[in-house]
C-alpha cells in the first residue's frame, strides 16, 4: 500500500491539542506514555532514596560491634523493608518505566497499544508502595525478610507486618503484569511497517524478554501471597505441616519468582548497555542475531534455576545436580553479550571519556565479579559453605547494583537531554561515578571476606572477638562513600534537566529512532510514521526526521480527530489496521483507588467493606470494556487501513492472550503447588469421604460444553458473513468493503445469521450457578485440611472466571443489540471467545488434576 497524503503544516497544532494531557489536576488522567514512563521513573527513584536510607541505617548498625543504634526489631524491619523496596519498588518499575518511555519511539509508534492500562499499572505501583511505606511509618513493617519464608512470614508474625507485604506486594505486581502484557503486545504487534523482528532496536529485544518473563515469572508471587494471606486471614492452613501442608512449598513458588526477576532486572540494562555502546563506538552492534539467541536462552534458562536458592533444605542429590548445571550454563549467554559488547568497542571508535560511557565500563567490571561469584555459588558444595552468609548479600549486590544501577545512569546520563533538551557540563557527573563506584567495591568486596569469615546475613550485632569489626567498619564508611558518590548523580542529573546548555539535535549522534522525535519530543512522538525502517534507521537515512516532521509517512492524513498509530503483523511488519486509541480518561485512577481501599479494608478486616471496593472495582472493570470502539456507526474517515476494531485479529485479541497467559501461569502453579503437596508433604491426606459428587462435576463440564459451543457458533457464523459478502477480515476498510459488497441493513446489525450472543450469555449464566450449586454441596473442611483448601481455592478460582464469562457475554448481547458489534465490527467477539476457551481448558484441567483425590 502507498502511504497516505501528506499533511499540512497546519496539523501540527491540532495533533498537538488531540495528544496533550489535561491542564493542573487533569494530568492525573493522562494515559500518555511519555508522561506515564517519567512517572514510573521517578517515582522508582524517590522509592530508591528512600531504600538507601534504609541501607545506611542497617550499616550503620554493623559498623563496630555490640551496637544499639538499633534493637534487634526495628533492624529486621529495616532489613525486611530495605530488599522489599530496592527489589519491588525500585528495580522493575524504574526499567519498565524506561521501557514505557522509549519503546514507542523506538518502534515509531505514537504510543503503546493499551495506554489506559499502562495508566492503570502505574496508579497501582504507586498505591501499592505507598500502603508499604505506611507500614514502615506506623511501625509496623514486615520483619520477616524479603522472601517472607514460612512459618517465620505465619506462625511467628503476629503482627499486621506480613499483611502490609502480602497485600502490597500483590498490589504493585498487578502493575508489573500490566506493563509486561502492554510491552509484549505493542513490541509484537506495534511497530512501524518495514521494521521486522530482526532489525528493530537491540534494546527492544532486551525488553522483550523481560516482558515474556514478567508474564510468566510474577504469577507464582501472586499465587503464594494469596495463600499464605487467605492462611493469615481465614485460616486455610497452605504451609502448616500438621494440617498436610509445607513451608518449603512458599519457597518454590517465591523463588519461580524470584530468580527469574533477577533477569528481568538484569535484561533492560543490558540493553541500555547494548544500545549506548555502539552509538559512543560508531559502528553498528558486532553479533546482532547472537544477541537475540543470548537473549532467548536467558529467558528460558531463567526458569530453570530457582532451586539455586534451596540448595540446603534437603532436596535430593540428582536435583541438585540438574540445577547446579542449569546454574552454570545461564553463564554461556552472558558471556556471549559480554563479548559482543567488547568486540563492538574493539573494532569501533575510540570511546571517549564521557559519562555515559563511565558508567558502562564500571558495569562491565562489576558485573563480570558478580557473575563469578554466581558460577562459585552454582556448586553445591561450596553453595553449603557460605548459604546465609554476607557472601550471598555480596554476589547479589554486585549483580543486582553492578548489573542494574549502574546501566541505569549510564541511560539516565545518556536519555536525558532527549527529554529536557538540555546538555551540561561532565565535571559533577564524573564525580559520582568515581564516588559511586569505590564506594560500591569498598563496601560489597569486603562483605565477600566477611561471609567465607563466617558472618551470617540478618545479623543484627556480633562481638569483638569476631574478627569481623576491621572489615565491617571499612564497609560501612565505603557505604557512605556510595552514598555521597549517588547523591551527586542525582544532583547532577537535576541541574542538567533544568540549568544545561540547549542540546543540540541528536547529540550523540545516535542511530535509533526515538531521536527523531525531537528534544524535547512531541507528545504525539511522530507526524506521521515511517515506511520502512532500516537496521539504523538515523545512520542510513538522516533526513528521516523531516521526512515524517512533513507528514510524508504512514497517518499524514489531514484533520486528525482520535489518537491513532498502527497495527503490524508480528515478524514483517506489513501495516494491517488503523489502532484507534484512547484519550486521557480518569478511569485508571479510579479503579486503583477503589483497589487500593479493597487492600486497605483486608488489612484491617473490614470485610463488608472489603466486599463492596471489590463490587465497585468490577463494575469500573466492565465499564471500562463498555467505553471499547465506537458507539456509533460511523468507523471514522475513509482510511486505505481499517481501523482495528473492524478487525478479527486486532490488537486487543493479542492483549487478551497475553493476559491470559499471565493467568495460565498462575493456575499452572496451583497445579504445581497441587501435586507438591500431594507427592512431598509429610502429613497429606484425603478426606475420608468425597468431596464433590460425579453428578456435580458432570453438570458443571457439560453446562460450561454448551455455552462453549453457542460462542464458537458466534464466532464461526460472523467469520463466514465476512467471507459470504466477499471480505477477507482485515484486507479492507468497511466502507471500502460496503461500496464494493453491498451488505444488507439486518446482516450488518445481526451478523450471526441463527446464532446470537444472547444465547451464549444465558448458558454462561446458568454454567456459573451450577459451579455455585457444586461449590455449596462440596463436603469441604478447608480450615482442617490442606487438601479441601486448595481445592477451595480452584473452585473459587473457576468460579472468578465462569462470572467473568457470563458478564462478558451479556455484555456482548448489549452491544449486539444496538449495534455496536457485528459483521462490520467483529474484534470483541475474538476477544471473548479467546476468554471462553481459556475457561473451558482451566476448567477441565483442574478437575482431572482433583479428580483422584475427591473420588472414590
Amino acid at each position: 500500500m502507498t502511504p497516505m497524503a501528506p499533511r499540512g503544516t497546519h496539523d501540527h497544532a491540532a495533533l498537538a491539542r488531540l495528544w496533550a494531557d489535561r491542564p493542573g489536576v487533569g494530568r492525573l488522567s493522562s494515559v500518555n506514555h511519555t508522561t506515564l514512563g517519567l512517572r514510573f521513573v521517578s517515582t522508582g527513584l524517590i522509592f530508591f532514596l528512600i531504600g538507601g536510607v534504609l541501607a545506611m541505617l542497617l550499616r550503620t548498625q554493623l559498623a563496630v560491634p555490640d551496637h544499639d543504634l538499633l534493637d534487634a526489631g526495628t533492624y529486621a524491619q529495616l532489613f525486611t523493608m530495605h530488599g522489599t523496596v530496592m527489589m519491588f519498588l525500585f528495580a522493575i518499575p524504574v526499567l519498565e518505566g524506561l521501557a514505557i518511555y522509549l519503546v514507542p519511539k523506538m518502534i515509531g509508534a505514537r504510543d503503546l497499544l493499551y495506554p489506559r492500562l499502562t495508566a492503570l499499572g502505574y496508579y497501582c505501583y504507586l498505591f501499592g508502595g505507598l500502603i508499604l511505606m505506611a507500614s514502615l511509618a506506623l511501625n509496623m513493617a514486615p520483619d520477616s525478610g524479603w522472601f517472607m519464608y514460612t512459618p517465620l512470614s505465619s506462625d511467628f508474625a503476629a503482627g499486621p507486618g506480613s499483611d502490609f507485604w502480602l497485600l502490597g506486594v500483590t498490589f504493585v505486581e498487578i502493575s508489573a503484569v500490566a506493563a509486561g502484557v502492554e510491552l509484549t503486545v505493542s513490541i509484537l504487534r506495534g511497530r512501524a511497517p518495514g521494521m521486522r523482528l530482526m532489525t528493530m532496536p537491540i534494546f527492544c529485544w532486551y525488553i522483550l524478554g523481560m516482558a515474556v518473563m514478567i508474564v510468566f515469572g510474577f504469577p507464582p508471587l501472586i499465587l503464594a501471597s494469596i495463600l499464605l494471606e487467605l492462611e493469615r486471614a481465614a485460616g486455610l492452613p497452605f504451609f502448616n505441616v500438621a494440617a498436610g501442608g509445607d513451608p518449603l512449598l512458599w519457597q518454590h513458588l517465591f523463588w519461580l519468582f524470584g530468580h527469574p526477576e533477577v533477569y528481568i532486572i538484569f535484561l533492560p540494562a543490558a540493553g541500555i548497555v547494548s544500545t549506548l555502546i555502539p552509538v559512543f563506538a560508531r559502528r553498528p552492534l558486532v553479533g546482532y542475531g547472537w544477541l537475540v539467541v543470548a537473549i532467548g536462552i536467558t529467558v528460558f534458562l531463567s526458569f530453570a534455576l530457582w532451586v539455586h536458592h534451596m540448595f540446603t533444605v534437603g532436596i535430593p542429590h540428582v536435583a541438585q545436580a540438574f540445577f547446579s548445571m542449569a546454574s552454570m550454563l545461564i553463564a554461556i549467554p552472558t558471556g556471549v553479550q559480554i563479548f559482543a559488547w567488547l568486540a563492538t568497542l574493539w573494532q569501533g571508535e575510540r570511546s571517549s571519556g564521557s559519562v555515559p560511557m563511565l558508567w558502562i565500563f564500571g558495569f562491565l567490571i562489576i558485573f563480570v565479579l558478580g557473575g563469578l561469584t554466581g558460577v562459585m555459588l552454582a556448586l553445591v558444595p561450596f553453595n553449603w559453605q557460605v548459604h546465609d552468609t554476607h557472601f550471598v548479600v555480596a554476589h547479589l549486590h554486585y549483580v543486582l547494583v553492578g548489573g542494574m544501577l549502574f546501566p541505569l545512569m549510564a541511560g539516565l546520563y545518556y536519555w536525558l537531554p532527549h527529554r529536557s533538551g538540555r546538555l551540561g557540563p561532565q565535571h559533577l557527573g564524573r564525580w559520582g561515578f568515581w564516588l559511586t563506584f569505590w564506594g560500591f567495591n569498598g563496601t560489597f568486596f569486603l562483605m565477600h571476606l566477611t561471609g567465607l569469615l563466617g558472618m551470617p546475613r540478618r545479623i543484627v550485632t556480633y562481638g569483638a572477638d569476631a574478627g569481623w569489626s576491621a572489615l565491617n567498619l571499612l564497609s560501612s564508611v565505603s557505604g557512605f562513600v556510595m552514598a555521597a558518590g549517588v547523591a551527586l548523580v542525582l544532583l547532577d542529573l537535576l541541574l542538567h534537566a533544568r540549568f544545561g546548555q540547549r542540546a543540540p539535535y541528536n547529540p550523540w549522534q545516535a542511530d535509533t529512532l526515538e531521536w527523531a522525535t525531537g528534544t524535547p519530543p512531541t507528545a504525539y512522538n511522530f507526524a506521521s510514521l515511517p515506511r520502512a525502517v532500516p537496521a539504523n534507521p538515523l545512520w542510513q537515512e538522516p533526513t528521516l526526521p523531516q521526512t515524517l516532521e512533513a507528514g510524508e509517512g504512514w497517518l499524514g492524513h489531514a484533520e486528525p480527530t482520535r489518537r491513532e498509530t498502527l497495527a503490524t503483523s508480528t515478524f514483517d511488519a506489513r501495516a494491517q489496521a488503523v489502532v484507534a486509541l484512547p484519550g486521557n480518561t480518569w478511569l485508571p485512577l479510579g479503579l486503583a483507588a477503589v483497589l487500593a481501599v479493597l487492600c486497605i479494608s483486608l488489612l484491617v478486616r473490614a470485610y463488608p467493606l472489603a466486599a463492596a471496593a471489590a463490587l465497585v472495582a468490577g463494575a469500573l472493570a466492565f465499564w471500562w470494556s463498555w467505553c471499547n470502539g465506537p458507539r456509533g456507526g460511523s468507523s471514522g474517515p475513509t482510511l486505505e487501513l481499517p481501523v482495528h476494531w473492524n478487525t478479527l485479529d486486532g490488537p486487543g485479541l493479542w492483549g487478551m492472550q497475553a493476559a491470559l497467559l499471565a493467568n495460565g501461569s498462575l493456575f499452572a502453579c496451583w497445579l504445581f503447588s497441587w501435586g507438591y503437596l500431594w507427592m512431598l508433604a509429610p502429613q497429606w491426606s484425603l478426606p475420608a469421604s468425597p468431596s464433590l459428587s460425579v453428578a456435580s462435576i458432570g453438570l458443571v463440564v457439560l453446562s460450561a460444553v454448551l455455552a462453549w459451543l453457542a460462542w464458537e457458533r458466534i464466532t464461526r457464523e460472523a467469520q463466514r458473513a465476512w467471507h459470504r459478502y466477499g471480505a477477507t477480515p482485515g484486507s479492507e476498510s468497511p466502507d471500502a468493503m460496503a461500496s464494493a459488497h453491498p451488505i444488507p441493513t439486518a446482516a450488518r446489525k445481526t451478523a450471526f445469521g441463527k446464532a446470537s450472543p444472547g444465547l451464549s450469555a444465558a448458558l454462561a449464566a446458568l454454567h456459573a450457578l451450577a459451579l455455585v450449586a457444586m461449590l455449596a454441596g462440596a463436603n469441604l473442611a478447608p480450615r482442617s485440611t490442606t487438601h479441601d483448601a486448595m481445592l477451595l481455592v480452584l473452585l473459587l478460582y473457576l468460579l472468578l472466571h465462569a462470572g467473568l464469562v457470563s458478564v462478558a457475554s451479556a455484555l456482548q448481547w448489549l452491544r449486539w443489540r444496538r449495534g455496536w458489534v457485528g459483521l462490520h465490527r467483529p474484534y470483541e467477539l475474538a476477544v471473548v471467545r479467546s476468554l471462553n476457551r481459556y475457561y473451558l481448558a482451566t476448567l477441565v484441567l483442574g478437575i482431572v488434576a482433583v479428580l483422584p483425590g475427591v473420588m472414590r
